[in-house]
C-alpha cells in the first residue's frame, strides 16, 4: 500500500472517530483511539501476582498503551494459546478471581484515564452473577467488556444489563463470518470492534494473516467504530502493518510472554515491549491523571 494513501486514510479515520464520540456519545473507549495506530494491550491479571499486575498496567499505559484488557484467568481457556494458558494457571494458583480483577480495575481507574476492558470467558461472570458483575464493573470504572465465548445471538440479556450500567459490549468478529453476521456483530458493539486476524487460538505468529485486511474492510461496511485487529501480533513490523488498514492492534501473548520471561522485572519488560511496538510513544503519559 502506498504510504501516503495509508497516512491519509489514517487521518480520515481519526477524524471520523472524533466525530463518532462527539455526535453519538459512544463509549469513552472510542476516544482512546484518537492516535494511529492505537495499542490494545492484554494482561492476565494475577500473573505473577495482583500487585505486579497493577504495576505492569500502569507502566504499559505510560509507555503508550491506549486500551488495557484486564484478563480474567480461567481454568479452561479454550481460545487461548499455551502462553496465556500458562499465565492463567499461575494466576489461579495465586487465588485470582473476577472480584480480584475488578479491584485491579478500580485501582487503575484511580490512576489513569486509559480505556479499561474486562476480558473474560462467560463462566466466571455467570458464577459471579451477571447483573452484579455489570454493576460492580461500572462502579470500578470499567469502560467495556469482551466475553470471548459469548456470541451476539445469545447476548440479549447481557447487552441489556450492560446498557443499564453504561458499559460497552465488545464482540469478536472472525474472518469466517458471513457479512450478515458481521453486520449483527458490528451493530451490537460499542467502543470498538475486535477483529480476529485468523481462526484458531491466540499466540504470536511470524506473519500477519492476509484475510485480516479483508475482514476489516468488510466490518467497515457496517460501522464507523474503531476496529482493532488481534490474535498473533507480536512485533513492531506487524503493529505498523495493522495500522495501514485498522485503527488499532491488540497484543496479548507477546505481552504475557514478556511477563513470563522476566521474573522480577515484569513491568519494565512490558513497558519496553510497548515502546518497541509503538516505536516510541509521544506524550505517553497524557492518559495518566
Amino acid at each position: 500500500m502506498n504510504r501516503t494513501n495509508s497516512n491519509s486514510e489514517a487521518n480520515s479515520r481519526s477524524r471520523a472517530i472524533t466525530a463518532i464520540t462527539r455526535n453519538h456519545g459512544d463509549s469513552p473507549i472510542t476516544r482512546c483511539f484518537s492516535g494511529h495506530p492505537s495499542l490494545v494491550a492484554y494482561i492476565t491479571c494475577g500473573d505473577p501476582d495482583l500487585a505486579t499486575t497493577q504495576a505492569i498496567v500502569l507502566e504499559a499505559i505510560d509507555a503508550g498503551a491506549d486500551v488495557i484488557e484486564l484478563g480474567v484467568p480461567f481454568s479452561d481457556p479454550v481460545a487461548d494459546g499455551p502462553v496465556i494458558q500458562r499465565a492463567s494457571e499461575r494466576a489461579i494458583k495465586q487465588g485470582t478471581s473476577l472480584q480480584s480483577v475488578l479491584q485491579v480495575a478500580r485501582y487503575i481507574r484511580q490512576q489513569s484515564k486509559a480505556g479499561l476492558v474486562i476480558f473474560s470467558y462467560l463462566n466466571p461472570i455467570l458464577r459471579f452473577g451477571m447483573e452484579r458483575f455489570c454493576r460492580e464493573a461500572a462502579q470500578a470504572g470499567v469502560d467495556g467488556v469482551l466475553v470471548t465465548d459469548l456470541t451476539v445471538e445469545e447476548a440479549d440479556d447481557y447487552r441489556r444489563l450492560m446498557a443499564m450500567h453504561g458499559l460497552a459490549p465488545i464482540f469478536l468478529a472472525a474472518p469466517t463470518s458471513p457479512d450478515s453476521r458481521l453486520k449483527k456483530i458490528a451493530q451490537a458493539c460499542q467502543g470498538f470492534v475486535y477483529a480476529v486476524s485468523r481462526t484458531g487460538v491466540t499466540g504470536t505468529q511470524k506473519e500477519l494473516a492476509e484475510d485480516a485486511r479483508d475482514l476489516v474492510r468488510r466490518i467497515r461496511k457496517f460501522t464507523q467504530l474503531p476496529v482493532a485487529v488481534g490474535f498473533g501480533i507480536s512485533n513492531a513490523s506487524q503493529f505498523l502493518q495493522v495500522g495501514e488498514f485498522a485503527d488499532a492492534a491488540a497484543v496479548g501473548s507477546a505481552i504475557v510472554q514478556a511477563v513470563e520471561q522476566n521474573p522480577g522485572r515484569e513491568a519494565q519488560a512490558v513497558a519496553d515491549l510497548v515502546r518497541l511496538l509503538k516505536g516510541g510513544s509521544k506524550q505517553s503519559a497524557s492518559s495518566r491523571i
